[in-house]
């Protein structure tokens, strides 16, 4: 299992070594201008941390993203559970959540904002509305796929809805819950940077929007690293650990 883990560590370091050579060599062929060095970069995103912008402005947008991840996956996962297991409601609700697949979201930003007007509760609106549609799709899909025989075998025992719901229901939706999750936050946060480059002043897409303007690459670049950096931190350090533990009844 230690081999394992080192092998695994040297591979990911290795992939993340290449990354920061082709870089470089980018740099080099486009320009400085064009493509700053990894170097350049680091060094913007150091003064910005120190100064404490940067942390001001990557903890803003998170709050946002996890306002919107929490209204996003608590509807999209009643909504796709319910169209898996009652056909009237997937016939109902089917048209809608094909609607929402395909519906712009920088139309639904841009109407929320004249909605709601420029506040937190468009923002959080706007993402939610275009997120749910793929967390109902992807839960769909589990309730769909849930074993018969195991809810069968629930209901002679007389487990009762909640024990039913601990032991049979949530562990065989745990690898679809997962994958909304991983999913809703790789897509909610992209949406977030294009909301609060439309209509907030603070965040990091507003961020961005600024540096923009100054034609600012170092400092653009600067800070999308620093939100992905974040994001990559719960994925590793939140959902994955989450999904092993939700599926380890499966080993």
């Amino acid at each position: 299992m230690r081999s394992s883990g080192l092998r695994s560590f040297g591979i990911r370091f290795a992939s993340f070594a290449v990354l920061i050579v082709l870089w470089q060599l980018g740099s080099l062929v486009l320009g400085h201008r064009k493509l700053p060095s990894p170097a350049t970069v680091a060094a913007v995103m150091s003064g910005e941390f120190a100064d404490g912008t940067l942390l001001f402005h990557v903890g803003v947008t998170l709050l946002r993203v996890a306002a919107s991840f929490v209204v996003a996956m608590a509807i999209g996962i009643v909504m796709g559970v319910a169209m898996g297991r009652l056909p009237n409601v997937n016939l109902f609700l089917d048209g809608w959540l094909v609607v929402l697949l395909t519906f712009p979201a920088l139309v639904t930003t841009v109407l929320c904002y004249l909605w709601f007007g420029f506040t937190e509760a468009a923002v959080i609106t706007a993402v939610a509305i275009n997120k749910i549609p793929t967390v109902a799709v992807t839960m769909r899909e589990g309730a769909r796929a849930l074993n018969r025989d195991n809810l069968e075998m629930a209901a002679v025992f007389r487990f009762g809805p909640l024990k039913t719901l601990r032991h049979v229901i949530l562990p065989e939706l745990a690898p679809f819950l997962i994958a909304a999750a991983r999913s809703g936050l790789a897509l909610i946060w992209k949406i977030v940077l294009v909301v609060e480059l439309l209509g907030r002043s603070n965040g990091v897409g507003f961020q961005i929007y600024t540096f923009f303007s100054f034609f600012d690459v170092p400092s653009i670049l600067a800070y999308t690293i620093a939100f992905v950096v974040v994001i990559q931190l719960i994925e590793f350090g939140i959902l994955r650990p989450l999904d092993r533990h939700a599926t380890r009844w499966r080993r």
